[in-house]
């Protein structure tokens, strides 16, 4: 019995973090790509990927890691997304495809698109998987399985090369949905930005609280605290990029929220307990949907090895 060919002969990574390196582990573990390259800006970070086996090629130019690559991941902060774009263009081969794994669409579109060559393809994703752990070390091939992957395609975009890379993530176990980046960023204001956002306010509201009372909070952290501290514990970089680039959605919901959290307030300080029951009924069916469709993590825990 004879395997399926692999989806790319040759797949480039520029950076290999967290999602990077799952990605990279489940194209090896599924025999998705002939070849693997990747490039870092830093020195450390490659030969962390270089000692966990993630490729067959390493450099830290990035132009190089693209060379003849049908497939290119750009999994760098999306700060660096211009960048990246601007310093591989030279290099890419006509037909190449170019995705990200980053969090904000329109970020994608706007610093990729307009540097890339006549011929080369832009389908940005945004895997929604991941934990509180960075790095290339803390990656696993079984991330994806039963996650969302959102492919948010421009409007003159190659369908073949929209199909390659929906079925590199169907192949790492992934379900595709299509939404247009826009659409895409408002969702995850929600959904994503805006939690992480608030977690790190509440975590670093304990930070500065006096000396005593912080030790306390630490000592009886109570589950609702420890999932705060997990999320608050993701990547500085990462986030920092997101919130700058979603600015306007994560603002617009952002406002939204405060206006509920006043309501909250005026409940609390009416003693209003009918609208409080209300408000928190309404949000556990929420949550009940959430684990009926599988899309939590019930506990977080180190990264396995693969």
């Amino acid at each position: 019995m004879t395997s399926n060919p692999p989806l790319f002969n040759r797949v480039a990574f520029i950076g290999i973090g967290l999602i990077g390196s799952s990605l990279a582990r489940a194209i090896r573990k599924y025999h998705l790509a002939e070849h693997i390259s990747i490039s870092t800006r830093r020195q450390e970070t490659l030969d962390t990927a270089k000692a966990l086996n993630l490729g067959d090629s390493y450099t830290k130019d990035p132009a190089e890691a693209v060379i003849d690559a049908d497939l290119i991941v750009i999994c760098t902060p999306m700060g660096a997304f211009e960048a990246v774009a601007k310093a591989i263009a030279p290099a890419l081969k006509t037909g190449a495809i170019i995705t990200d794994v980053g969090s904000v669409k329109s970020t994608a579109v706007k610093d990729i698109l307009p540097h890339l060559p006549a011929g080369v393809h832009l389908v940005p994703g945004h895997p929604i998987a991941g934990t509180e752990h960075s790095g290339p070390e803390a990656g696993y091939a079984d991330l994806f399985p039963g996650r969302w992957c959102i492919l948010t395609p421009i409007e003159d975009h190659e369908s073949d090369a929209v199909e390659k890379v929906k079925a590199l993530w169907l192949a790492c176990g992934a379900k595709v949905e299509i939404m247009t980046p826009d659409h895409h960023d408002r969702v995850l204001a929600i959904t994503s930005h805006l939690p992480h956002l608030i977690a790190f306010t509440i975590v670093d509201t304990a930070a500065q609280l006096a000396e005593d009372t912080q030790k306390e909070v630490i000592q009886f952290s109570a589950s609702g605290f420890r999932d705060f501290t997990r999320i608050a514990a993701s990547d500085p970089v990462m986030w920092r990029d997101v919130f700058l680039s979603n600015k306007e959605a994560v603002l617009d919901i952002l406002g939204r929220f405060r206006d509920d959290l006043d309501q909250l307030t005026t409940a609390i300080e009416d003693g209003d307990g009918a609208l409080l029951e209300e408000t928190f009924a309404r949000t556990r069916a929420i949550r009940r949907s959430v684990i009926d469709e599988k899309q939590h993590i019930p506990d977080s825990k180190p990264p396995k090895k693969s």
